[in-house]
């Protein structure tokens, strides 16, 4: 058989039956559609979230008060002797490759001024949380270098909380109370946005020995570390390893890297985009079925065409074969017209509803039309063989 007969046959047939061969390559297209669409909105969340996660940078350490315990969180005040203090930040600070260390609290309190009042968060922090955190002031400054166990009652302001108690008005040099505390406004951060659900310019800051206070806490919640770049993540490790067990007298913080807080939400949002694939994987599992259920028909009702083709000396690995391109080709079709779909749709999505990520790489596009084509080729086996086994005798008298 010629090539060009072959496909001659192959497109003849799906053409003479456009509904039929319409239907089952539908099967593939929303199945592939399914999957796209799915894939693209999981890894558009995998990306958006590890660039939320990682505009502070990623040379930074966390400090916990408590040992992890084995299910790998903290256990905090109440698995520890002694808790975290701005005496272990001041200490850290001593490290060599230390660049900033924030002792950090966080809460939630009312801010008045004047006569406007708002519900808030008030995070109690160290001078250098700027620098640590990739934070900028807009106007006046942070909060200045002071005892760290007195501090002055200094309070910086987010962006949208300046708004909303001041409106066009300047800040700078007003008096707020924060929870009953009068403190006088000496800086406006500039607006950082909201990352990973929580809005950094609804927010107050002042500082951590404060805020202590504020809350009637007797440990920090967390200290935060910037190390020196090109420094061993795992030097940084032991010296503050080093210095809390020093103070404390036995290892009783749980140190957590930004390196390893990425693989662990690496892991979640990898096995959360491939739950989403597997579903619209079962789209494709009911095209499959199409596919086989469609060609055994077309078997059927092509017996004498066989037995004719068989007769004329056609060999079996040429019936074999046109009826798995016939498979093929329906599944490719499917195929590419569930990428455009998918794609469209994920687009679509993204242009109405633009806080959703949506993102769609090729290697997704690559696979899923690989896929489609191999499931054809698997779906058309069985009736292929069958077709290609008819003795030509048996199927010349059905006609």
């Amino acid at each position: 058989m010629l090539l060009r007969d072959f496909f001659n046959l192959t497109g003849t047939s799906l053409l003479a039956h456009r509904l039929r061969s319409f239907l089952t390559a539908l099967g593939i297209t929303v199945g592939i559609a399914a999957v796209v669409l799915l894939t693209s909105i999981g890894e558009g969340l995998h990306r958006f979230v590890l660039s939320e996660f990682t505009q502070f940078g990623t040379n930074l350490v966390g400090i916990n008060p408590g040992k992890a315990t084995t299910a790998g969180t903290s256990m905090g005040v109440f698995g520890t002797a002694r808790p975290l203090t701005i005496e272990d930040a001041q200490a850290l600070k001593k490290l060599p490759y230390v660049r900033a260390v924030v002792p950090f609290v966080q809460g939630n309190a009312e801010v008045e001024a004047g006569n406007r009042r708002r519900r808030t968060t008030v995070y109690g922090a160290g001078t250098q949380m700027p620098e640590a955190f990739s934070m900028a002031v807009k106007s006046g400054r942070f909060l200045p270098e002071d005892d760290p166990t007195a501090p002055r009652a200094f309070a910086v302001l987010g962006s949208k909380l300046r708004q909303e108690l001041f409106g066009d008005r300047n800040p700078l040099g007003q008096r707020i109370t924060i929870g009953g505390s009068r403190y006088r406004i000496i800086g406006v951060m500039e607006s950082k946005g909201t990352v990973l659900g929580f809005d950094l310019d609804d927010t107050v800051y002042i500082p951590a020995a404060r805020a202590m206070n504020l809350f009637n806490r007797d440990t920090l919640f967390e200290i935060d570390i910037l190390y020196r770049e090109g420094t061993p993540v795992n030097k940084v490790v032991k010296g503050i390893k080093r210095v809390l067990e020093a103070r404390h007298g036995r290892d009783d913080v749980t140190i957590t890297t930004q390196q390893q807080m990425l693989d662990v939400l690496g892991s979640v949002l990898n096995v959360l985009t491939f739950a989403v694939g597997a579903i619209g994987g079962i789209s494709l599992l009911v095209g499959a079925i199409g596919i086989v259920t469609i060609m055994t028909i077309t078997v059927n009702e092509r017996t004498s065409e066989i037995g004719l083709l068989r007769a004329l000396g056609a060999k079996q690995s040429q019936i074999l074969s046109l009826f798995l391109g016939e498979a093929i080709v329906l599944s490719a079709v499917g195929g590419v017209s569930g990428l455009l779909l998918g794609i469209g749709i994920a687009q679509l999505l993204h242009f109405a509803l633009p806080a959703m990520p949506v993102h769609t790489p090729w290697s997704y596009v690559v696979l899923a039309e690989v896929i489609a084509v191999v499931i054809g080729l698997a779906a058309g086996v069985l009736p292929a063989r069958r077709a290609s086994r008819l003795d030509p005798v048996e199927a010349l008298r059905t006609e």
